[in-house]
């Protein structure tokens, strides 16, 4: 299926890695060009020269998104460098697990306005794209009850109405908003990657509690995210996708 991206320009923080990465694969394969940035040179790199490889143009920074004035500052530099902004996709994220003060501050730093202050700087562009697309990174842990509560949980909910809320006042200068929940996915040297070999308990009951009896994979949130970010779905804003096999055993409204 064409998902009429080719041309297209997309900035996607968190990019070097995981479902970022999966996504940065699936937009260059559609060829999409693409900007990325990470925390880790050496993975930078690794995407950057794998998606140049597609025949699209790409650029990759180590940001630290915590860092305002220089995460605004990459944004703008990266819409210069590829042309314009139709796609912005917003990845970072703190992690799960760690609470108390340290945790909220650390997810909200980084996975609020991680995400707010790029989308901020990227609206200009996104407007005169005429078919601009934002899409949140959230997680099932923010729509069913998951493990313990924690500031990870709680933030990613706020991102999901941030993104419906914000869809409704961009609307009319031509900007799609919407947000993708996955569940439980496995990358190598990630989380569950980590809980599989050191919190075995917790991982076995995961699996048993999809009706897949498997995790996800990067590629398969991928599928969802460069879909909402394309002009294939240019009717659809303001919804929350939940990715996840069946995990979540809430009804899905």
């Amino acid at each position: 299926m064409d998902l009429n991206l080719k041309g297209k320009n997309a900035i996607i923080v968190g990019g070097a890695r995981g479902i970022g990465r999966a996504c940065a694969e699936l937009l260059a394969a559609e060829g999409a060009n693409v900007a990325l940035c990470a925390r880790n040179q050496e993975n930078i790199d690794e995407a950057v020269a794998s998606l140049v490889a597609k025949g699209v143009k790409a650029t990759g920074a180590v940001v630290d998104v915590t860092d305002d004035a220089a995460y605004r500052a990459w944004v703008a530099a990266a819409a210069a460098e590829l042309g314009g902004i139709d796609i912005f996709i917003g990845m970072a994220s703190a992690g799960g697990g760690v609470v108390g003060e340290e945790g909220w501050r650390n997810n909200f730093e980084t996975d609020i306005l991680g995400t707010t202050r790029g989308i901020e700087e990227a609206l200009p562009f996104l407007e005169k794209s005429g078919a601009g697309s934002i899409i949140l990174m959230s997680s099932t842990a923010a729509v069913e009850t998951f493990l313990m509560p924690q500031p990870y949980n709680a933030l990613k909910a706020a991102l999901i109405t941030y993104g419906a809320q914000l869809s409704q006042s961009v609307a009319a200068a031509g900007i799609r908003v919407n947000t993708v929940s996955p569940g439980p996915t496995f990358v190598d040297g990630g989380s569950w990657d980590m809980i599989k070999n050191h919190a075995t308990e917790i991982y076995d009951s995961t699996l048993q509690s999809s009706p897949t009896g498997r995790l996800g994979t990067p590629e398969e949130v991928a599928n969802a995210v460069v879909f909402l970010a394309s002009p294939a779905a240019a009717f659809i804003t303001g919804v929350n996708l939940v990715v996840d096999g069946g995990f979540t055993k809430r009804v899905q409204f």
